[in-house]
């Protein structure tokens, strides 16, 4: 298995790969870019088909997450970690503490933060044995309420903030009342996501690999459960992917029907080219590195000093973020991702040619 010539690497800093016998740890690290500073992204734990598929998840969540951090005007690079396993089955307490010492040998050039099937407990017990972990440190929430540091309500914030000026500029409306809404995945981002959408009026669609969150989503917000094979065709006005990436690819863009796509899963898009169907097909893209900053950027500021006013104004710019880029796609007839990918390049290839 090769990384230099993997189609998803592209001039990655730093690959590494750990593995434990004793405890059954198999983990990578990427590390993409560090320009605009150390590189800061989720410790993702998931049940990969093979290790090509974990090696090509952590090399574009990684690149990813420079995209993010740049756009979000945050001084972060872009990094990913993935163990491979599932959370639900083979996490121990051992694993955790062998991956934070793995980390620790890293010297701080990757940050870990909680991601899908890691928890805030579960990157305290890495931080046992390294200091290079975050949103961990309990403190007040962007709702004023208290904090255990888990990231989630801000990217969920981030997120609706980002939907609804997605729906402005797409539909001309400025509430969600009566908008039929989709949510593919309702975990603990999908979840807080569709609370602020149905306490905005919204209509809600969900679907999840896990039964117990649909049926939540269903008794606690009147929610209508959705099939997963369905859910991306359903005939609604916005589609919010919060589950895992690439689920917009060249078989699904064909069947979609909503207006506006808008959701905090990494990677929506299987391959580049899938920008430009959207766009062809008159569905509004909204860039997942733009919408889903909420977290990162909660991040950012524990790391330098946490003021949740300050967090909370940050998020809220990201409608003026999207609102750039929907105004350069449609003045210059790029596709959305497109924009956003070279708004972010700007930023952090800038940086490298001023430290050249």
């Amino acid at each position: 298995m090769s990384v230099f010539s993997h189609h998803e690497f592209d001039k990655h800093q730093q690959v590494h790969f750990f593995c434990d016998d004793k405890t059954g740890l198999k983990a990578i690290v990427a590390i993409h870019n560090t320009n605009l500073g150390p590189a800061l992204g989720g410790c993702r734990m998931w049940q990969y088909n093979s290790d090509e598929e974990a090696l090509n998840d952590v090399l574009r969540l990684s690149k990813g997450m420079t995209y993010k951090s740049a756009v979000a005007n945050i001084g972060l690079g872009g990094g990913k970690s993935v163990i491979i396993g599932d959370p639900r089955k083979h996490k121990t307490e051992a694993m955790l503490e062998m991956m934070g010492r793995c980390l620790e040998t890293l010297g701080g050039s990757y940050i870990a933060a909680e991601d899908s099937g890691t928890s805030v407990a579960d990157l305290k017990v890495m931080g046992r044995h390294t200091k290079y972990v975050a949103g961990v440190t309990e403190r007040t929430g962007i709702d004023g309420k208290p904090c255990n540091g888990d990231p989630s309500p801000a990217t969920a914030y981030g997120t609706f903030i980002g939907l609804k000026a997605a729906v402005k500029h797409r539909l001309g409306a400025s509430s969600l009342a009566g908008l039929k809404v989709a949510v593919q995945g309702v975990g603990n981002v999908g979840f807080r996501l569709a609370e602020q959408l149905q306490a905005a009026g919204a209509e809600l669609y969900v679907s999840d690999i896990h039964a117990e969150s649909v049926e939540r989503a269903v008794n606690e917000l009147g929610a209508t459960a959705v099939d997963g094979k369905d859910i991306l065709s359903l005939d609604v006005d916005v589609l919010a992917p919060c589950a895992l990436g690439a689920v917009l690819n060249d078989n699904t863009i064909p069947e979609l029907k909503a207006a506006v796509i808008a959701g905090a899963a990494n990677n929506q898009l299987a391959a580049a080219h899938n920008d430009q169907m959207l766009k062809n097909k008159g569905i509004l893209y909204t860039p997942d590195f733009v919408i889903n900053a909420g977290g990162i950027i909660d991040v950012y500021y524990e790391q330098s000093g946490h003021q949740h006013e300050n967090v909370r104004n940050h998020i809220e710019s990201i409608a003026d973020t999207l609102d750039e880029i929907f105004q350069r796609s449609d003045a210059d007839g790029q596709p959305t991702g497109e924009v956003a990918n070279r708004i972010a390049e700007e930023r952090f290839m800038r940086e490298t040619l001023v430290s050249a």
